[in-house]
């Protein structure tokens, strides 16, 4: 188990007009596709706590309020194989709870299924970090998972 849970287990992502996002508990991941052989002096990348700009050649891409807070100093962007934008961000809640229903307010929502579907695999995650020593990358999981699932603290060990 020395890889990350999220490499373990894949992603879910949520598909949009220009690539796609995905999140873990920690972070939110954006995957810009950009026309081959685009330069990082073509790049226009603006990271705050609540808002993200994105412009590829002076074209705006992403632009707006974002769902929740992140700690702007460690948001980054690169550009890979000069044809993809990867964002990442850092979430400021970084619980199972805190799953983004979609990545700019009331812009790029998931759809229901890759909602519901985003919340079991941070609940997973969660589990995961509650519980070293087990491996919760392959496990399905069914029930109370809204809001990080049920919470286990109160049980004497």
């Amino acid at each position: 188990m020395s890889a990350p849970f999220e490499e373990r287990s894949g992603v879910v992502p949520c598909a949009t007009p220009w690539g796609r996002w995905y999140q873990t508990m920690e972070e939110v991941f954006i995957e810009v596709q950009v026309p081959p052989g685009t330069r990082a002096k073509d790049i226009e990348c603006s990271l705050k706590s609540r808002h993200l700009a994105l412009a590829v050649a002076g074209r705006d891409v992403l632009k707006g309020k974002l769902f929740d807070s992140t700690i702007a100093d460690e948001g980054t962007w690169t550009l890979e194989d000069r044809k993809l934008i990867r964002i990442v961000l850092t979430k400021t809640n970084r619980d199972a709870g805190n799953c983004w229903s979609s990545l700019l307010e009331n812009e790029y929502a998931a759809d229901p299924w890759v909602q519901d579907q985003m919340q079991r695999k941070l609940t997973l995650e969660r589990f995961q970090r509650e519980n070293p020593g087990f491996d919760f990358s392959g496990a399905e999981i069914s029930g109370n998972y809204s809001k990080g699932g049920p919470d286990f603290s109160s049980l004497e060990k």
